[in-house]
This record gives structure tokens, C-alpha cells and sequence, in this order.
């Protein structure tokens, strides 16, 4: 259960928060004072969630292999509509007042705050969807109690980020203006580094070119992850302390020519003040107590698994194709001429074809990869290598050598395995 909701939580995080935030900043009133475009929104936040649902549905049933393909486009409008979106939120103030003046305008912020849910939706709920797929493992029946509690971890995930995204919108009406729009200028920072880096990963997986500090930075970027979705929350910490602020400056008594209603309202916005701080500190808590203590404590030591036995003879590595065609990745050990004990890895890939290389990659050397939810991972960086593009160079994929296929099995020349030797030293 644990496993599931620290998976689905952060998931679901950033696109609550951001549904929420572009509700508050480019609310305008109600009933026929609302644009009609206030609607697209909503519009928006429905097309993402089945576009979601559908993409995920093809990614589980194999139709779609290779989501880079799709993720890809999606990105890049995804940061485009990010930028336009903080725009929007540092001018939504002059946007909604007296926004009948210049409807132009806000319809404008309405479709671009409803193509950024609707992207931002799309691009991250589908993992959290895949989640519903391994509720029941391998040879275990579709009711079991380990299955009930993975399903009620994915439930609380998904309560705990909208919970969150409501506690923060209390203090819509108790923090100051300037605050609540700072909090969501910098979130929406955060998630555009956050989309950037989607985008970085797919492009140098594609062979873009990138001197070591400019991997570094991507692999830093990727392993901060949890910390910039535990800032998206924090930060809201900043209109919360404005709440407090603001409700203490409300004066309750011994306030000349104030009538006693003036005073009651001023007791009921400090109570208001007060508990929306407090209970959004609780919430930031929540977060961040998920992000560390709750995944520390489904974190476990990776461990490579062990050396597979194969033929060798004569110079020659063979593998049969029965041996690695379940789709996980197989490890292999070999000992080269000059005494180096190396590894190599194969996994069959989407389609059938083999992805083959050293256990080992230009950046991370010989720390080697792992499988971890059907992904393959570097052990050092944690970067998930496109499983695609195992078999080519470039980044952290495992550094490919020359092998033939055909007749049921794979065949390695030793020779090419030797000259690779320094890689493991």
C-alpha cells in the first residue's frame, strides 16, 4: 500500500496544484459575472484526463511502444504553454479586475490556462494510471488482501494531492494577493524545469549532443525530482505566513469608530487566517513527509542481479533467444584476456529485436543497470534508459558492441568483448 501511494501522490501532486492555483488566480466572481470562457478550464482539465486515460490504455496494451514518440511534441508545447501560464499568473491581478473592459484578454489567460492543465495532465497522469496495472502480480488471483491495499494506496495517492490542493485554496480569501501569486509563479517555475527536463532526457536519449556538465545537470535535475514536488507545495508556505500576518493585523477591539459587526467580521477573518495557515503548514508536513520518510521506507538497496551461465567456446559468446526473451533484463558475466572481469546485458525489446551492450556507460562507468517496474535504470545516476535506445550510443545507454543474430541465438566474438575491457578497470 505504502509503495503505491508514494507512486501515485507525486504523480497526481503538481497537475492538483495546478488546476487549483489557475482557479484562484483567474477567478472573476460568480453566476453571470463569470466570461464564459471560465469554462475552459474545466474543459481542459476533462481532455487531459481521458487523452491520459486513452495513452496509457495503448501504452499497457503495447499499441503504443514507445512513448517518446508522443511525449516528445507533447513537451514542447507543454513548456511553451508553461511560459505563456506564468505570464498569465504574474498579470492575472490586471486580468480579472474589471475584466468585462478587456474581454480579450481573459478568454485569452482561460485557453491558455486550460492547454496547460490539459497538457500537463496528459504528461504526467499516465504513469499513475499504469499503476492500476500491477495491483495484482504475476500468478496471484484478481482478490487478495496485498491486492485491496496497492488498490487503497493508489486511492489515498490521489485523495492526499487533491486534499492538498484544497487545503491551499483557503487561503484564497486570507492571504494577501502578492503572496498567493508568488507561490504560483514559483510552482509554475518548477513545473516548467520539470517539463524541460522530460524533454532533456528524450532529446539526449535521441543523440543531442551534450558536454559532461550539461549531463550532469540533467542527471541532477532527474534526481531532484522529489525535491521539486516536495517545493511546489512548500512554497505555498508563503501566502500562509501572509495569512497569519494579515490576521493579526486585523485589530478585534479598542478600534475607534468601528461598530461591533466591523469587529466580529475582523475576529472571523483572523480564525479564518490562522486555521488556513495552519492547515496548509500540515499539508506542506504531509508532503514532505511522503516525499522522504515514506519513500526511504520503500527504498531498498539495489542490488545487480547475478551472472547468467552461457556458452562459450572457441572465442564465441552464444545466448539462445530462449533464454532472454521474457522481456527483462539479463546480465552476463565474461572474463577478458587481460585478467578484467566484465558484464554485458541483453533484453528483448518492443518489437523483437535485442537490446545488447556492456553493463557499463560513458558516463556513469561500470556501475551498471537495473529493472525496476519494467524500466531499466543506471544504478548511479538513476536516469530510466529509453528502452528503445539500448544498442546505441550516446549518454547513459549501455555501450554497445558488434554481435549477430539468427538461427535461435545471439553470438558474441570474445575479441570484441576484450577490446571494451578498460570500461570495468
Amino acid at each position: 500500500m505504502l509503495e503505491q501511494f508514494v507512486a501515485v501522490m507525486p504523480g497526481t501532486l503538481a497537475p492538483a496544484l495546478l488546476v487549483m492555483s489557475l482557479s484562484v488566480m483567474l477567478t472573476v466572481g460568480e453566476g453571470r459575472d463569470k466570461p464564459i470562457s471560465s469554462h475552459w478550464r474545466l474543459i481542459g482539465l476533462i481532455v487531459g484526463l481521458i487523452a491520459a486515460i486513452v495513452f496509457a490504455g495503448l501504452r499497457a496494451s503495447a499499441v503504443i511502444n514507445q512513448r517518446t514518440f508522443v511525449n516528445y511534441p507533447v513537451l514542447w508545447c507543454a513548456i511553451i504553454a508553461d511560459i505563456l501560464t506564468i505570464v498569465v499568473v504574474v498579470f492575472a491581478r490586471r486580468i480579472t479586475t474589471n475584466w468585462q473592459q478587456h474581454k480579450v484578454f481573459m478568454h485569452i489567460a482561460n485557453a491558455v490556462a486550460a492547454i496547460a492543465i490539459a497538457l500537463t495532465l496528459f504528461y504526467a497522469l499516465p504513469d499513475v494510471i499504469l499503476q492500476l496495472t500491477i495491483w495484482v502480480e504475476p500468478g496471484e488471483t484478481a482478490f487478495t488482501s496485498a491486492m485491496l491495499l496497492r488498490a487503497l494506496g493508489f486511492l489515498l495517492g490521489v485523495a492526499m494531492s487533491i486534499i492538498v490542493a484544497a487545503i491551499f485554496r483557503t487561503m484564497r480569501t486570507t492571504a494577501v494577493r502578492w503572496a498567493f501569486t508568488v507561490a504560483v509563479a514559483a510552482m509554475m517555475v518548477i513545473l516548467l524545469i520539470q517539463h524541460f527536463t522530460g524533454l532533456a532526457q528524450i532529446l539526449q536519449a535521441r543523440g543531442f549532443p551534450m558536454n559532461h556538465t550539461m549531463f550532469v545537470a540533467l542527471a541532477w535535475s532527474i534526481n531532484q525530482n522529489s525535491t521539486m514536488i516536495m517545493a511546489q507545495a512548500l512554497v505555498f508556505l508563503i501566502p500562509a505566513v501572509a495569512s497569519i500576518v494579515a490576521g493579526f493585523r486585523m485589530k478585534t477591539h479598542d478600534v475607534p469608530g468601528a461598530n461591533e459587526a466591523t469587529l466580529r467580521r475582523h475576529k472571523v477573518f483572523r480564525r479564518h487566517a490562522i486555521a488556513a495557515a495552519v492547515w496548509s503548514l500540515i499539508a506542506a508536513i504531509g508532503v514532505t513527509a511522503t516525499l522522504t520518510v515514506g519513500v526511504a521506507a520503500t527504498h531498498q538497496t539495489i542490488t545487480l542481479s547475478p551472472p547468467e551461465a552461457y556458452s562459450l567456446k572457441d572465442g564465441v559468446a552464444t545466448i539462445p533467444f530462449s533464454q532472454v526473451e521474457d522481456g527483462h533484463l539479463h546480465r552476463f558475466e565474461y572474463k577478458a584476456k587481460d585478467g578484467t572481469v566484465m558484464r554485458f546485458i541483453i533484453i528483448r525489446k518492443n518489437g523483437g529485436a535485442y537490446g545488447i551492450g556492456l553493463d557499463a556507460c560513458e558516463n556513469c562507468g561500470d556501475a551498471g543497470y537495473y529493472e525496476k517496474d519494467g524500466k531499466i535504470i543506471c544504478k548511479k545516476c538513476e536516469v530510466a534508459i529509453n528502452l528503445a535506445t539500448i544498442g546505441f550510443k550516446g549518454g547513459c545507454n549501455p555501450i554497445p558492441f558488434p554481435y549477430k543474430t539468427g538461427h535461435g541465438k545471439i553470438t558474441i566474438q570474445t575479441t570484441d568483448l576484450d577490446a571494451l575491457s578498460a570500461h570495468f578497470r
